[in-house]
């Protein structure tokens, strides 16, 4: 009987017992972060059998996903209002306003996850629906997260499920700027205080398709809508990180491997400098990337490389990374 593994050196010869047993417990010592030699293995086996089967999906319980999505909807509402500086206690009347940057940001929010949660069902992981984050913050929520209850099986579905969100919610957010930016007004800006909404290099292409270049001491006020999506490729950015188990983390280790955590370090340096240096921000999310941890855990079937398409998904994935990420988010001036 075909035990399912193939030698990559032409050598012929059965899989032992002993070489399972010897994987076993090799994975069991790096999942414990116990094993001293990830850099010098080199299995002499590939894998050609049958993957390993999906996680039968459990019924889904929907009720919390959408009590969240309505609460939130409701917080980014408020928060699109006071944008628009309506005081909903005085004037409930025109919280409807707030509706413009709610329905953009909530659209955004939703296909990002989706993204994952579609990707995550066509491979037969077992996954929740997304769950909204309301909060009272200037835009209304902590954002949205699906949770994975099995497993990825390998670097393919590792990087497929990890690329979808970010890749879906950036196509939505470029004609959400795009449109908002044509709403948006050109007004002088000397001698007045308030808030810089930072460039990425796409945001900078895009205004400058868009507004064209602006004369000194005007700036564009963003339309509600144009400012939803400029949170989204923030948003997409910061997912994009490509530190521990966030979407770019996921990225990054399909493409690399254990390789992965020295960027993952790397960036956390970086974002510190950045702290220091530029928005303060950055100070918080270098300290929440270090609790979260730099390391990522290994799919189930960690052997089994990437392949051709995957590798263009992967570093197509990371140069969104590059386009969308602002090391300014907000200044004042």
């Amino acid at each position: 009987m075909d035990s399912g593994f193939r030698r990559n050196d032409g050598k012929r010869g059965s899989r032992p017992f002993s070489d399972f047993i010897l994987m076993g417990f090799q994975e069991y010592m790096k999942r414990i972060d116990l094993w001293p030699f990830r850099k010098k293995e080199v299995s002499p086996w590939t894998w050609e059998g049958e993957s390993a089967p999906a996680a039968p999906p459990r019924k889904p319980r929907i009720v919390w996903n959408i009590v969240l999505f309505i609460l939130t909807l409701i917080t980014t509402v408020l928060a699109g209002a006071l944008q628009e500086g309506v005081n909903p206690l005085k004037d409930p009347g025109q919280i409807p306003r707030g509706f413009p940057f709610a329905l953009a940001l909530m659209g955004i929010l939703l296909a990002h996850e989706l993204g994952h949660y579609l990707v995550a069902r066509r491979h037969g992981v077992d996954v929740t629906l997304p769950y909204f984050i309301p909060a009272p913050s200037f835009i209304g929520t902590f954002g949205a997260f699906i949770k994975m209850r099995s497993p990825a099986r390998d670097r393919r579905m590792l990087l497929d499920i990890g690329a979808a969100g970010p890749l879906v919610g950036v196509l939505v957010s470029i004609p959400l700027v795009v449109f908002g930016l044509t709403l948006s007004e050109v007004k002088q800006i000397e001698g007045q205080v308030g808030i810089h909404l930072g460039d990425s290099l796409l945001l900078w292409a895009i205004s400058e398709l868009v507004v064209g270049n602006l004369p000194s001491g005007y700036d564009v006020v963003m339309h509600p809508v144009g400012f939803a999506g400029w949170i989204g490729l923030l948003v997409t950015s910061l997912n994009l990180l490509p530190v521990g188990q966030l979407d770019g983390g996921h990225v990054l280790y399909a493409l690399l491997g254990d390789r992965q955590i020295k960027i993952s370090k790397f960036v956390f340096v970086g974002l510190l400098a950045l702290g220091v240096l530029g928005w303060e921000g950055w100070l918080f999310w270098g300290v929440l990337l270090w609790i979260m941890g730099f390391r990522h855990p290994p799919p189930l079937e960690w052997w089994i490389p990437l392949d051709r398409r995957g590798k263009i998904i992967g570093w197509a994935t990371m140069g969104v990374f590059i386009l969308t990420f602002i090391p300014v988010p907000f200044s004042g001036f």
